[in-house]
């Protein structure tokens, strides 16, 4: 590919129509911001709303959410979009040939042109040192995660290359951020967390097979695996079971975290979260069609509002 084969004026095919990066951002800035996926939000979201979950439960638990939970919660979303924009551009840098074989991906910056390699890899550096200089603000036990979590975010891009469970490694990069907002809070890393980290990863194995569905005619061209092309037609089932587990592990981390600590209304509001963000993923089910691209998009960008469930959730428990 070529800048020529990309669209006019630098858009990528599958960003939000009108988004802010093509309407307002210098020129200059967009390719850089499209090597971030500013331009389509949702990753963003689903790597931060893990964080929010861990720390909405820990300060529940620990009674209390001052400043320093506060500072956590920005901290958290100003890591995430920094974390997320340096996660896909390594993901592009690794995945310029793949992405340059299939249609969805092709108007990307560095398959189109509109960056180099050397460029991007720059682009990636000032985005993981920003991130490093907000992690160095949490307790030591935290900041030790997240340095741990390069390895999940090293590895991920070639995940797809060797086995047909890629979403699992997305999963166990994207869902870091609620083991490392707990320890934040708490100053350890607990079995509550766990479950929660182990919830979220069902959830990614959810939703990010629903997206992989976009792609399985070119995967298959180019020999890329995804659970999409490993489930076929039977993905609704499997769909069902990461429901089951997700909400359930949520709900046990749920009742380990504040069982013992917090009084009984205030753990059925908080449980009331899981259930009501398990029957959003049962709708997403119920109006899934992995034959239809576009569905397949709505659906798994729906999943900010999932995910965002459990935190309101758990922001109404606070008051109570």
């Amino acid at each position: 590919m070529t800048g020529s084969d990309a669209a006019p004026d630098g858009q990528v095919a599958d960003a939000v129509k009108d988004n802010w990066v093509d309407t307002w951002a210098p020129a200059w800035s967009r390719p850089y911001l499209r090597l971030s996926r500013a331009d389509r939000p949702i990753g963003t979201w689903l790597l931060l709303l893990p964080c929010w979950w861990g720390l909405g439960v820990a300060s529940l638990m620990q009674g209390r959410f001052g400043w320093t939970e506060a500072w956590i919660a920005l901290g958290c979303a100003i890591g995430a979009w920094l974390m997320r924009g340096a996660g896909c551009t390594w993901n592009d840098i690794t995945d310029r040939d793949f992405d340059a074989r299939v249609a969805r991906t092709r108007s990307r910056p560095i398959p189109s042109g509109q960056v180099t390699v050397k460029q991007a890899v720059i682009w990636m550096v000032i985005q993981s040192l920003l991130a490093f200089g907000i992690l160095l603000t949490f307790h030591w036990n935290a900041i030790w995660l997240g340095i741990a979590s390069l390895a999940l975010v090293c590895i991920y891009p070639f995940a797809k290359r060797f086995t047909w469970w890629p979403q699992i490694f997305l999963g166990l990069a994207f869902n870091w951020g609620a083991l490392l907002a707990w320890t934040a809070v708490t100053g350890t890393l607990t079995s509550p967390a766990v479950l929660l980290y182990l919830s979220g990863i069902a959830w990614t194995l959810f939703y990010d097979t629903i997206y992989a569905h976009q792609d399985t005619e070119d995967d298959a061209l180019i020999g890329v695996k995804s659970t999409a092309r490993l489930f076929g037609a039977d993905t609704a089932r499997w769909l069902k079971w990461f429901l089951v587990f997700s909400v359930s592990l949520m709900g046990a981390g749920l009742i380990l975290a504040l069982g013992a600590s917090v009084n009984v209304l205030v753990l059925v509001v908080a449980l009331g979260g899981a259930w009501a963000f398990g029957w959003h993923l049962a709708w997403q089910l119920r109006l899934l069609d992995i034959e239809n691209p576009e569905r397949c998009l709505a659906l798994f960008r729906s999943n900010r509002n999932a995910g965002l469930i459990p935190v309101l959730f758990l922001a109404v428990a606070h008051f109570l």
